[in-house]
This record gives C-alpha cells, structure tokens and sequence, in this order.
C-alpha cells in the first residue's frame, strides 16, 4: 500500500511537468539557418511584440474592484471569452524576429501575461427549461439571452478576421496541473513559430487542482468541460469568414477536445452533413496524448473519428515518464506512450493505407522534457510548425520524416536534418 501511495505521488508530480513556464521556447531547428521565418509574411497588424491572444474558459474569474484579473482552478457553469495582452521580452519586432532563428546562447525572450480583458460572459448552463409537446424546451428568453453571448462572440472573431485577414482558427488546449497562464504562453509559443497567420485561441478548462488527488480531480474537471469545448467550437464553424479550425491539445487536454470532437462529429453525421465540412476542421495534433489506448480504438478509430480532419499527428514518446506511470497505475497503456507492441502491424498498415493518422515516434526526448516535448524540443516543434503552415503530411520534402521497421514515423532530434526545406511564402496559406 505505501509503495501504492509513493506511486501515486509520483503521477501527480510527473504530470504536473505539465505546467511550463513564461518564456520563449528555443526556437525551432527549421528557423537556426536564419531562414524559414515568414516575417514579412505575418500581417501588419500582429507584427508586435504584444499581441493580444483570444481565450475561450470556464474557470471561475477572479476579480479585483470588479474586473477580470485572473482565472482559477474551480468551475464555473459559465463560459467567458477575451483576450489577453502576452508580453514578448524583446525590444521591437525586429529584435524578436532575430529572437526567433538564434536563441542567443540560451539567453531566451521571456513571455509575460499582461491585461485580461473579458469581453462576453455567457449565460450559466443549464438553461432554464420546460416540459412541452413530449419533450424538453429552453424558455424562450434563456434561449434568446443565451444566443446574444453567442452573437457576440461570433462579432468579435469576425473583428479579428477583418483586422488581420487570418481566416484559420489555431486552438490549443492544455493538460493537467496547468494554470490560465501557462496556456495562453504556450499558445503564444505556437502561435508565434507557426507564423502567426491564424486567430489563437487558447481553451483553458479548470485544472490546476493540487494535492495527492489533484490530477483525478483534474480529469473530473476536463469531463465537466466537454460541454463547453463543443459550444465553442460549434460557434467557430458557424462563423461564414472562418475557412479552417486547427487543433493542438496536450495530454488530458487530448480527452477533452476528442471528446467534444467526437460528439460533434456524431452530431454532423446525424444531419447528413460531413462532420469536415460541418466542423471546418484542419489539422488536429495531439501531443504526449493521457488517453487510454483500448479506448481510442474503440471511441475513436472505429467510429472513423479521422475523417473529420485533413491529418491527425499523434506525437508519442514511448520514455515518457509521466504516461509510462499512468499506465502503470491504470494497467492501461496511454497512447502518448504508443510502442510497436500497442498495435499490430496489420493494423499499422491499415492506418497508413488510410493516410490520415500519424504516429510520429520522438527520439531521444530527455528526462526533463518527456512529458512537454511538444514545446520545448526544437525538432518536434519543427514538425508542428511545418504540419500547420505547409499542410504537408509526414514523408515528403516539406516534412522530411523517415518511417520505422514499424509503420511509425521516426522524428531525430536534429530534425529536419539537412534536408532543410525552403518554405515559400506562397506555402503560408
């Protein structure tokens, strides 16, 4: 039982390398040549070294004399929406356009949160409701006061589309033990080294739960944002000038976005609609994945959960200190821990012939980074950017990915290698 309880412990403090902190990640190995960067590319408007990062939450707000400063790990019923000032620590654009290809012998930009400004608060749900001809209706007025929050939401990323011209939607979702800030940092990580040519838009659910059962109430807290997950994104496809929805989520925060995605797109289905045309869905990553590996194959793969994406990217590190307990602890293998014996070769050959799911294998991660690969290796945060600005899929000249003995794309840590490739501005749709 003690040594039960040890292992316990060490889940919770091996997931909570979850949180990242406030910096500049090292920039990716695509960027060191001094070459890649589309800065002349990035529209005029976010050429700043404090550009504003749209948020998407149901933490409870915290206030000071009345306004938004902060957000915390309790629930809220209610969904908010804003945007938050991020602070790059570098001089003018073109110090951190330098920032970006050369890390300046480690001396990194920091990044820090600045003012939060709450822009929609919508209603508390459940709406009220009643009984009537057989079934279930929200009152009109829950249901007319409930759809000015989504108006205005829709209002302000029609704002943005027009201010920036960015027609494609990046969203990030982060995983267990993070806070409101290291979400939307993270996000201004990517968002930054993909180019800026999309509207980011972090979804912070209410982790951050401490003590020895933090990370289970953490988990009880991601299903309790499956709703809203859906609503938000429900809201961006209906958006006519949205074009493209992509998806990064880290960890838990793959459980809550495929769930959300997969009732989505059970929903689209129903109607008669392909869920990617319903959803406006492009490419969805998921990152050192807490997700039970049965589960997938029975929720997601054999529900063609894939079709509703140009290309889902599955970064696994089978080292991955943080899952490799989990699953211990579980007696289920996590998929972010994916190895040769957690699927056939049949069906890696199926997936492959499919050509829409890709497991991409991190060498060589490290000790500390097993579990935050995704944002603070430089390899893998080359593959991210090359996925979500070229569309390329793994393999080709744009991604230079070697696939294993196993059907499992292999990423090096030096990757892309020499083979370098030479992003056009036209590859920056």
């Amino acid at each position: 039982m003690a040594r039960r309880i040890l292992l316990w412990a060490g889940l919770v403090l091996g997931l909570g390398a979850c949180t990242i902190g406030a910096r500049l990640a090292a920039p990716p190995n695509l960027y060191l040549d001094g070459v890649n960067y589309p800065a002349t590319a990035v529209p005029a408007p976010l050429q700043s070294v404090m550009p504003q990062i749209f948020y998407v939450t149901d933490r409870q707000p915290e206030r000071t004399n009345g306004k938004v400063t902060g957000y915390g790990r309790e629930r809220s019923q209610a969904m908010a929406f804003g945007s938050a000032r991020v602070i790059f620590g570098a001089e003018d654009w073109d110090d951190l356009v330098a920032r970006t290809h050369v890390d300046r012998r480690g001396s990194i930009s920091r990044l820090d949160l600045g003012e939060l400004d709450e822009r929609v608060r919508f209603d508390p749900v459940p709406l009220a409701d009643r009984r009537t001809e057989g079934g279930l209706r929200v009152e009109p007025i829950a249901a007319l006061s409930y759809a000015k929050g989504r108006e205005a939401f829709k209002s302000q990323i029609r704002a943005e589309v027009a201010r920036t011209g960015n027609r494609r939607i990046l969203v990030y979702t982060h995983g267990v033990a993070n806070d409101f800030e290291s979400g939307i940092t993270t996000l201004a990580n990517l968002w930054h080294f993909a180019g800026r040519r999309s509207i980011p838009i972090a979804f912070s659910w209410p982790a951050g739960n401490r003590g020895p059962l933090g990370y289970f109430r953490d988990r009880a807290s991601g299903d309790f944002s499956v709703f809203h997950a859906k609503e938000f994104l429900t809201m961006l496809a209906e958006i006519p000038e949205v074009e493209d929805i992509d998806i990064v989520a880290h960890s838990r925060g793959t459980d809550v976005m495929t769930q959300a995605l997969r009732e989505l797109i059970l929903f689209q289905r129903g109607r008669g609609v392909a869920p990617k045309l319903g959803l406006k869905t492009g490419t969805l990553i998921l990152a050192a994945a807490d997700l039970d590996t049965g589960i997938v194959r029975q929720r997601l793969l054999t529900e063609r959960f894939s079709e509703a994406f140009e290309q889902v990217n599955i970064y696994v590190n089978p080292h991955d200190s943080a899952l490799r307990l989990s699953s211990f602890l579980t007696k289920s293998t996590r998929i972010g821990a994916l190895t040769e014996d957690d699927f056939t070769e049949i069906e890696l050959q199926r997936l492959a012939k499919q050509g829409l799911i890709h497991f991409i294998r991190v060498e060589d991660a490290g000790s500390a980074d097993s579990h935050s690969y995704f944002r603070a290796n430089p390899a893998v945060l080359s593959d991210i950017v090359l996925a979500l600005r070229s569309r390329a899929f793994p393999g080709g000249t744009l991604r230079p990915l070697d696939r294993g003995d196993d059907g499992i794309w292999v990423l090096q840590p030096n990757y892309p290698l020499e083979r370098l490739p030479v992003l056009e501005r036209t590859v920056d749709r």
